[in-house]
C-alpha cells in the first residue's frame, strides 16, 4: 500500500476521533454554562448545546476534509510522520480557535444576561418623582 494513502487513513483517525473526543467534551461541560446562560431553562440548554456541536462538527469536518490533499507522494516513513504532524497540528489549532470561539461567544450572552438581571431593582417602584426645581424660582435649600 502506498504510503500516501497510509497518511490519509491515519490523519482522517486521529483527526475524526479527536473532533468527536472534542465536542463530546464541549457539550458535556458547556450543558451546565448553557443552562446558566439560558437561566435555567434545560430544554432549552439542551437544543442550543445541541445545535452548537452539531456546528462545530460541520465546521470542524468540512475542514478535515478539505484539507486532507497532500501535494507531495509520501516516501517514507519520515515524510510520513512529518505530513501527519503538519495536518494533524493544524486540525489542532483549528479546533482549539473553534473551542475559543464558542466559549467568547458564550461568555458574552452570559455577561449580557447577568448585565440585564442587575438591571432589575429588588423592589418594585413604588411612586413617582418629579425632577428637582432649578433655577431662581426654586426654594432655597436649608443649610444643615
Amino acid at each position: 500500500m502506498d504510503l500516501t494513502v497510509v497518511a490519509y487513513i491515519v490523519y482522517l483517525l486521529i483527526s475524526v476521533a479527536l473532533t468527536i473526543w472534542v465536542a463530546r467534551t464541549l457539550s458535556r461541560n458547556g450543558r451546565i454554562f448553557l443552562s446558566d446562560v439560558l437561566h435555567g431553562n434545560e430544554k432549552l440548554a439542551d437544543a442550543v448545546n445541541h445545535l452548537l456541536v452539531v456546528g462545530f462538527y460541520l465546521v470542524n469536518f468540512g475542514f478535515v476534509a478539505l484539507y486532507l490533499s497532500q501535494d507531495e507522494a509520501v516516501m517514507d516513513a519520515r515524510a510520513l510522520f512529518e505530513a501527519l504532524s503538519v495536518k494533524l497540528g493544524v486540525v489542532l489549532l483549528v479546533l482549539g480557535v473553534m473551542h475559543l470561539g464558542n466559549v467568547y461567544v458564550l461568555n458574552k450572552i452570559r455577561r449580557r444576561g447577568v448585565m440585564e438581571r442587575e438591571q432589575v431593582p429588588p423592589v418594585p417602584p413604588q411612586g413617582w418623582t418629579g425632577p428637582a426645581p432649578k433655577g431662581p424660582w426654586a426654594p432655597p435649600v436649608a443649610e444643615a
